[in-house]
């Protein structure tokens, strides 16, 4: 049976050519960055390589690139580094309710005032209800680029001309693959990502700062990346990220391959929905809700049939929530327990999402005549 990758969203496998770039810095160029002898300088000139590769890309200065272990880290040390660097008696944060999980978490386990914006039922953020939460006290606003759940592109650029003094922190995890990230264009103070959303490694990402922006550090231990992030350089990740960063380029083929997937999925299911706008939507993104069906139980199904895809509803991780970004847009809890996300690669064909279309409808009609079935033994023992 030939497995299909559906979930490019949640992780991409690595590159071929960023694979063969960090190789050599496994065993054979193996020296620490801070070394100063011959194996030291080696790895160091490797690590600044690919520094001045990424700063080119995001149109920042080479100084202003800092390495972390990912788009997790880079987000909490944003939220907490800002707030343990304000002199605000009582720090303020604007954020949106359908940002990813570490950025909510950080918030709630910092010692200052959340105001947490709502989207619309389209999910994207208003920048008016953006504007009219700036205080006084507000020190940063944290808007995502790209919504990982649903796919929905936020106005990040419209955001940055109305913040004022506030610094502006974008997460654009989803969006390096298929936007502009000029930081200069998008008017960010920090953007934060993680190279495994990209066909790089995983364990390896990065936050841009911004020259002069006040942040703080959050992990000691060393004077690595200025003395603002403490701990031994990946070298070999920061070499793939750089390599992974290096061959991004333009790909249209996957909007139309996204749209003829969305096409026939609303056309050849009824009950079916997409969540989230389309305009205003990442190129591989599909994210959708079935009536009377349950995300986790469709995604069972799809992976015996060899098709990898995640639903709204974290039950695989421990939790049987449904989805706080569908709840966010209107979606009632069983709306949102029926969801399911498919997100493309570079590598998917037409083949593959007309294989996987016919596998959602086959078990979307197993598990609604299941679901009946069970409707009428209840029913029958009342």
């Amino acid at each position: 049976m030939k497995r299909i990758y559906l979930d490019n969203a949640a992780t991409t496998p690595v590159d071929k050519r960023v694979l063969g770039a960090m190789l050599p810095y496994f065993n054979e160029k193996y020296g620490n960055p801070m070394s100063l002898h011959s194996f030291g300088r080696e790895a160091l000139k490797a690590v600044e390589e690919a520094r001045n590769k990424i700063a080119r890309f995001f149109n920042a200065e080479n100084q202003e690139i800092y390495f972390t272990s990912g788009a997790t880290e880079s987000n909490n040390w944003v939220i907490k580094g800002v707030v343990k660097a304000s002199k605000q008696p009582k720090p303020h944060i604007i954020t949106s309710s359908i940002e990813h999980h570490c950025i909510l978490g950080a918030c709630e386990n910092i010692d200052a005032e959340i105001t947490y914006i709502k989207p619309n039922k389209e999910g994207i953020v208003s920048v008016d209800d953006v504007k009219k939460a700036i205080k006084k006290n507000t020190v940063l606003i944290s808007i995502m680029y790209v919504n990982n759940e649903i796919g929905t592109v936020q106005p990040i650029k419209e955001i940055s001309k109305i913040k004022g003094n506030v610094l502006f922190h974008t997460d654009a995890t989803q969006a390096i693959n298929y936007f502009d990230c000029d930081v200069k264009k998008l008017g960010v103070d920090f953007l934060s990502m993680s190279g495994h959303k990209i066909y790089g490694p995983k364990g390896v990402g990065l936050l841009y700062i911004k020259n002069g922006s006040l942040i703080s550090s959050i992990q000691q231990g060393g004077s690595q990346e200025l003395e603002l992030r403490a701990g031994t350089h990946n070298t070999t990740g920061i070499v793939g990220l750089g390599k992974a960063i290096e061959l991004i380029k333009k790909n249209n083929d996957i909007l139309n391959l996204r749209n003829y997937l969305i096409s026939r999925i609303i056309k050849e299911i009824k009950g079916s929905q997409l969540n989230g706008s389309l305009k205003h939507r990442s190129p591989n993104n599909a994210n959708f809700s079935f009536k009377n069906i349950e995300g986790e139980s469709l995604l069972f199904l799809l992976d015996k049939e060899g098709i990898a895809c995640s639903t709204g509803s974290a039950c695989s991780s421990g939790s049987l929530k449904a989805s706080h970004v569908l709840l966010s847009i209107g979606l009632s809890p069983e709306q949102a327990h029926g969801s399911l996300r498919i997100t493309l690669g570079k590598d998917n064909t037409k083949k593959e999402i007309d294989i996987a279309i016919e596998k959602i409808k086959k078990s979307v009609e197993k598990l609604r005549k299941l679901s009946g079935n069970v409707l009428k033994d209840y029913e029958r023992l009342q």
